[in-house]
């Protein structure tokens, strides 16, 4: 046994009672509101703001969403940067905007979205299939931008 494990816990196993990844994730769907590649692209152009929070690897190999407005938030600083009532908030966060996280194919994004929602930005969801579907869908999408502006929530 190491310092970590627990008498009643096997290593690689979920603890009893523990939802495990799967069961999070499909508690987070239940909450959020999930759209198509297509349909965030028309919510884009309703306002809707798409949040690309892929590491910069990702978005280096298979580019970015080519759209006005899209912002670009490390996902280790989403929570901070989307709340306006966090002093590291973004000027376009806005806990009524609909929010639209990115990831690369559509996981991460939905856990994005629920802690988003839990701080309040109650209009938050994520693109099914994430920049993959959006990419196979023959949406806008262009090179990666490697400057350090283009990366919204960075700093």
């Amino acid at each position: 046994m190491t310092s970590t494990d627990t008498p009643d816990e096997t290593p690689g196993e979920t603890p009893a009672g523990a939802p495990g990844i799967d069961g999070l994730l499909a508690r987070a769907r239940e909450q959020i509101d999930r759209v198509t590649p297509a349909q965030a692209l028309a919510e884009a152009g309703d306002g809707a703001l798409i949040v690309d929070t892929r590491p910069v690897e990702q978005r280096a190999r298979h580019g970015e969403v080519d759209l006005p407005g899209v912002l670009v938030v490390d996902r280790n600083v989403l929570e901070w940067r989307l709340d306006p009532s966090s002093g590291a908030a973004l000027p376009q966060a806005d806990a009524a905007a609909r929010v639209l996280v990115l990831c690369q194919q559509g996981y991460s994004s939905s856990l994005a979205a629920q802690a988003l929602r839990e701080i309040g930005v109650r209009r938050a969801g994520d693109v099914v299939g994430g920049f993959e579907a959006w990419l196979a869908d023959g949406l806008p999408v262009r090179a990666w931008d490697s400057s350090p502006e283009a990366v919204t929530g960075a700093t």
